[in-house]
């Protein structure tokens, strides 16, 4: 996007601003207090010279001093209180702006998440909302400030003397011209700052959760020739960055001297030849003086709006995105599940994919049942299970809940009838009882704990020196595999589902952990509607009905007799794969 276009952007924080309207306006009326008291200042010079350093007014000598302390309080006052109501809008403004994008980001489906990374998505959040906390508390604290600082001394300059004034100011349109170039540059330094500060929390991130895979690879130089690559280039643009934008002080300086000069030049010759007196010279020399003040401050503001530019267009980069997952106008509320689940004619197919990843699945679920879906890895198992709760939208078909279209149903009540446990499980960086309390919100101890014993947790939990209390560290690295699954099934109990979604819940663990999540599991799965997917097939022998997913197909459907006896079928071939005894029905 162009420079000149992204300016427009600044316009949608108006929204945002509208709420704290009334601070901003005190906060401007305090700013222009402020400038008033600058040019004030600029104009007690006159009489402060003429009258008493020219004309040994005694009166004037006791009044002006006074009245100068008097100036300089009321503007401290008024400068303390317009900063402090500005910076606080600004805060208040970026906080709404984290929140929306943060509930925004997680509203979005699966499929977003695996189009953008991680980090990437982190370094908007902090990075590029942080950036925007610059904007606001520059532009909002300084901008009315240092406008109306300049209007109160031009008024002044051209009080005294317009001629003089005429001079200093001509050099306004090359600074105006300066930081304009300027600005271009920094805009465009600045956006692909932030685009290497996400490849470098992409390169951190990695290198910090796939610590084990790159020790035991011993590719540590690797990671650490990948950092520094980053890590070069964004000091290059960072070190670029101070010299374009520290190139506006020393010209600024130079294009300000010669105006100063110019008006010294032409007002020498007014004073030496009587036409002004050296008091109103030294109040427009003072005014002069002065106004080159806010207007560096003014360019510095406009290279820091440049350089947030970049921010504000990534932040709604995003909130631009739509949520593909939301709820229908009038989406009902569906509080238990009563009846089946069918699908009928689901189809689907992932964003940028050539082909679909399911095609016209059609398959009926009813209260109670526990039907196995196996197949070959990247059959469409996992895909199909992640169309229930919604995580993706089915293309084309439906899925049926209870005789409703689950499109048509709020996506929180769709979510609250479905427990999942997957192969990977996930645990917050908090105690082993705040994960276990995550499926129930308002959960008490004994709630949990009751939760763990169903789960065959909580013994090895209260072997633990600080029991449920005990942190789990990052993704629960603390605990062993059969351990997090346990919780895992324990926050599943807890929740008490009626659908319950099982994703390779036992694979790759040892013998002893697989037994004690089974039993788990099958406390778990009593009295519930249960879709189990599973590679190992001697986990769902008991099912009601195994469903085998064949490249995006249902390929076959049956009981585990049934289908074992099947000379050429497919899940009789993936048992023999699995030296699975297929004479024994048990």
């Amino acid at each position: 996007m162009a420079a000149k276009p992204t300016y427009r952007l600044l316009l949608r924080l108006w929204p945002y601003l509208r709420p704290h309207l009334p601070w901003l306006l005190l906060g401007g009326c305090l700013a222009l207090v402020v400038s008033s008291c600058e040019g004030f200042i600029a104009w007690l010079v006159k009489p402060a010279l003429d009258d008493i350093f020219v004309k040994r007014d005694l009166f004037m000598l006791k009044v002006i001093p006074l009245v100068l302390l008097g100036t300089y309080v009321v503007k401290g006052f008024g400068r303390y209180w317009q900063s402090y109501l500005m910076a606080a809008v600004g805060e208040r403004v970026i906080a709404g702006i984290r929140r929306e994008l943060y509930s925004h980001i997680q509203g979005m489906s699966l499929s977003f998440y695996s189009q953008i990374h991680s980090a990437e998505l982190m370094t908007r959040v902090v990075n590029d909302v942080n950036r925007l906390a610059r904007l606001s508390s520059t532009v909002l604290v300084m901008a009315v400030r240092q406008m109306g600082t300049i209007v109160a001394l031009l008024t002044v300059m051209f009080i005294r003397e317009w001629v003089l004034a005429l001079i200093a100011v001509v050099i306004f349109p090359a600074v105006g011209v300066l930081y304009r170039t300027l600005g271009r540059k920094l805009y465009k330094i600045a956006k692909r700052s932030q685009e290497k500060v996400s490849e470098l929390n992409i390169v951190l991130q990695e290198a910090f959760t796939g610590n084990k895979i790159v020790k035991a690879f011993g590719r540590e130089r690797l990671q650490q020739e990948r950092f520094d690559a980053v890590n070069d280039r964004l000091l290059r643009l960072a070190l670029k960055d101070q010299r374009v934008d520290n190139l506006a002080e020393p010209l600024m300086e130079i294009l300000g001297a010669l105006g100063i000069m110019g008006a010294i030049w032409y007002g020498g010759h007014r004073v030496i030849s009587g036409a002004l007196t050296p008091g109103e010279f030294f109040s427009f020399t003072a005014a002069v003086i002065l106004l080159y003040g806010p207007v560096r401050q003014l360019g510095r503001m406009m290279n820091t709006l440049q350089q947030s530019l970049s921010s504000v267009e990534r932040v709604f980069e995003i909130l631009d995105t739509p949520p593909t997952i939301t709820d229908r106008p009038g989406a009902e509320s569906l509080r238990d599940f009563h009846d089946r689940l069918v699908f009928e004619g689901v189809s689907f197919r992932y964003p940028e994919a050539e082909e679909d990843a399911l095609s016209d699945i059609s398959l009926t679920v009813r209260k109670g049942e526990t039907v196995a879906f196996v197949g070959m890895s990247g059959a469409g198992k996992t895909t199909l299970m992640d169309l229930v709760p919604r995580f993706h939208d089915v293309q084309a078909g439906r899925i049926v809940l209870d005789g409703r279209d689950i499109r048509d149903l709020s996506v929180a009540s769709l979510r609250a009838l479905m427990g999942i446990v997957t192969q990977e499980t996930f645990l917050f960086a908090d105690t082993i009882g705040y994960n276990i309390g995550y499926g129930r919100p308002g959960a008490t101890q004994a709630d949990i704990e009751r939760a763990a014993r169903m789960a065959q947790a909580h013994d090895f939990i209260a072997a633990l020196p600080e029991g449920y209390a005990t942190p789990v560290g990052e993704r629960g690295v603390k605990l062993s595999g059969g351990q997090r699954q346990r919780l895992a099934i324990a926050r599943a109990f807890l929740k008490d589902p009626p659908i319950l979604i099982l994703d390779e819940a036992t694979s790759d663990l040892d013998a002893e952990s697989e037994f004690l999540v089974q039993q788990a599991l099958g406390e778990l799965m009593k009295n519930r509607t249960v879709l189990v997917i599973a590679h190992r097939l001697a986990t769902v022998k008991h099912a009601d009905r195994v469903v085998v997913v064949h490249n995006g197909r249902l390929a076959e459907i049956g009981t585990h007799e049934e289908l074992l006896a099947r000379e050429d079928g497919i899940y009789r071939r993936l048992a023999t794969l699995q030296s699975l005894d297929i004479l024994s029905a048990n």
